[in-house]
This record gives structure tokens, C-alpha cells and sequence, in this order.
């Protein structure tokens, strides 16, 4: 089993998903730890700092935190001005937001120069009930077609607090999606280790490799252990990073089972799956590929449970569909 796979998601076949600790605001506090060693840091919002977990910083260092109000193009076109006078900002909004009012703003003031300015991008996929004016079901996509911008899916509080850490070291451009709240513990804080553009093999199997990212992780781990109980040996592999694309990890986990499923919290089109689909087709590696995440519409309104139930986000759905393919 790679890399102490068995060790790295907290024994995922014992202990349930209800069961797992949970970390409050593991961004927030991740930043603001960082920023005891690293003044230049400053943290701004634009009308939801609460809403996006970097209050602990704010109240660690108040005089380095700002908010622009409701004005994300603002946001970005600040963020890039105060890293041009050394200063390394997280600038935080929903991922809509971001994605859709400034998408011409972090292209042309942040990646085109290579600013080093960080966007924390909350609300991803299907984690609110607000319906398709809230649900960043498409930024993945968006995002990875930006030239030199870093894209980052975390799976959980620990993978968040170390991403954190890691984008305050790397120079250059960053969008990270974000997890808040209460964020649960599924990687072995004692043994996993995020790296910028390394996939992480989670789980060994032969039959079914499950490629996942961000929160569709612990989906894939549980529903790996359920789909284990009916004879199925399913693997995990684990794609923190969606830009760059560890395309040479993904081939080499796909060449060892038998099948492929891929598993994100956004539209199947261009993000991880298609990811996926061209990484194995520039290897001339043919598997069968079972894709699961969005359709292509705007979701409805309603609870968030519910809303992942329907459209097979959940272990269960996940283990279902694994399942018919195995």
C-alpha cells in the first residue's frame, strides 16, 4: 500500500463519517497561525469575513485585515496592489463571486503578472441551499483554464490548515476552495502531507480506482469501505490539486485496476473528470470511466443533505455507482 496509505485516512473502514472529529474555522486559524511568522501577510474580504471563516485572523491582527465591501472586482484589483508593495494577501469571497464578477480581474491583475495574491473561494460546488446564484458548481473549470493560477480542492480540516500554510510559501498566484465552519477530520494530521501538485493514494485496490478531490474524498473513502464489505477491492486516489494536474500519478493508479471512477463536487465537465479523461488519453491508457458530480444546470434551492442525496453526492450514491460498474 503506497505511501503509508492505510494510516493516511484516520482508518477509514472503523470509524463512520458521523463519528470523525471536526475542526472549527481550520482556514481561519491556519492563517492567522501563519501570520504570527509572516507580517507580510495581510487578510482582506469583501462583506464576508464570517461567512468565510477568516475572523481568527482579523481578530489575531486587525490592523492587516480589511474589507473592500460588496465589490469582488475590487477585491482582486486590491489584493493585486498590496502584493505589488511586498505584502502576500488571502482575499477571501464565495466562490461565485469570485469566479463569475472578477474572472477578468484575477486573469489579467494576478495571473498574467504572477502576483502573489491568494483567493479563498467559499461556498464550492453543492455545500449551499441557495440555488444556482450561490452554488460554485463550475469554478474548477473556469479556473484551471487561467495561465499560471494554482487550483486547490482540499478534502478536509487538515488537508485546509496545511494548503494554507503551504500557498503562504509558494510565489504566485492561488485560488483554494474552502471548506468552513466545522470542518471534519479525515487525513491523519500525524501522517498526511499536502504538496502542491502530488495526488495521494489513499487507499490500494485492484478492481475500482476512485479519483477524487476535494470533499468527494471522504465520500470515495467511505464508500470504497462499503463497496470492500460486498467484495468489491476499490483504491482511492486523492487530487488536492487540480492545477497542475499530477497527470503522471493519475495514470499510474489507473493503470493498476481494472476500472476508473472519478468523484468532485462540480459539473463532470472540465474539471477533474476531464482532467482524468485527457491525462489517460495522452498515455494512450484505455479504462473504463465512470464519472460522477453535476449535471449540466443550475441546481435548485434546498437543503444541502438532500441536494447531494439527489445528485449522488453521498458515500452511499457513490458506492451505488461503483457497484453497477464493478
Amino acid at each position: 500500500m503506497a505511501e503509508g496509505a492505510r494510516t493516511l485516512a484516520m482508518g477509514q473502514d472503523e470509524k463512520p463519517a458521523a463519528d470523525r472529529p471536526v475542526v472549527e474555522a481550520p482556514f481561519g486559524y491556519a492563517l492567522a497561525a501563519v501570520g504570527q511568522s509572516r507580517p507580510e501577510i495581510v487578510g482582506l474580504t469583501a462583506d464576508l469575513g464570517k461567512y468565510t471563516d477568516i475572523l481568527p485572523f482579523r481578530d489575531a491582527f486587525p490592523e492587516r485585515f480589511f474589507n473592500v465591501g460588496m465589490a469582488e472586482q475590487n477585491l482582486i484589483a486590491i489584493a493585486a496592489g498590496l502584493a505589488r508593495t511586498g505584502k502576500i494577501p488571502f482575499a477571501t469571497t464565495y466562490g461565485v463571486f469570485a469566479t463569475r464578477r472578477a474572472y477578468d480581474f484575477i486573469a489579467i491583475a494576478l495571473a498574467h503578472s504572477r502576483i502573489n495574491a491568494k483567493i479563498i473561494a467559499g461556498l464550492p460546488g453543492l455545500t449551499t441551499g441557495y440555488g444556482g446564484t450561490h452554488q460554485a458548481i463550475e469554478d474548477l473549470a473556469l479556473m484551471r483554464m487561467v495561465p499560471g493560477l494554482v487550483v486547490i480542492d482540499p478534502c478536509d480540516a487538515t488537508e485546509i490548515g496545511q494548503a494554507t500554510a503551504a500557498i503562504a510559501e509558494y510565489r504566485g498566484p492561488v485560488y483554494m476552495r474552502l471548506l468552513r465552519g466545522k470542518v471534519p477530520v479525515v487525513l491523519d494530521p500525524e501522517t498526511y502531507r499536502f504538496e502542491i501538485g502530488k495526488a495521494k493514494r489513499l487507499r490500494a485496490g485492484k478492481v475500482v480506482g476512485i479519483i477524487s478531490t476535494g470533499l468527494m474524498t471522504e465520500r470515495a473513502l467511505d464508500a470504497a469501505a462499503m463497496v470492500a464489505r460486498r467484495g468489491i477491492d476499490a483504491g482511492v486516489l486523492h487530487v488536492a490539486t487540480i492545477k497542475p494536474f499530477d497527470a503522471d500519478a493519475v495514470a499510474e493508479f489507473a493503470s493498476s485496476v481494472d476500472r476508473v471512477v472519478t468523484a468532485e463536487n462540480h459539473v463532470v465537465s472540465g474539471g477533474l473528470a476531464s482532467l482524468v479523461a485527457e491525462a489517460l488519453f495522452d498515455r494512450a491508457i484505455l479504462k473504463p470511466l465512470q464519472r460522477i458530480g453535476l449535471p449540466d444546470r443550475y441546481i435548485e434551492c434546498g437543503s444541502v443533505p438532500h441536494l447531494q442525496a439527489v445528485y449522488g453526492l453521498t458515500a452511499d450514491r457513490v458506492a451505488e455507482a461503483i457497484a453497477t460498474m464493478a
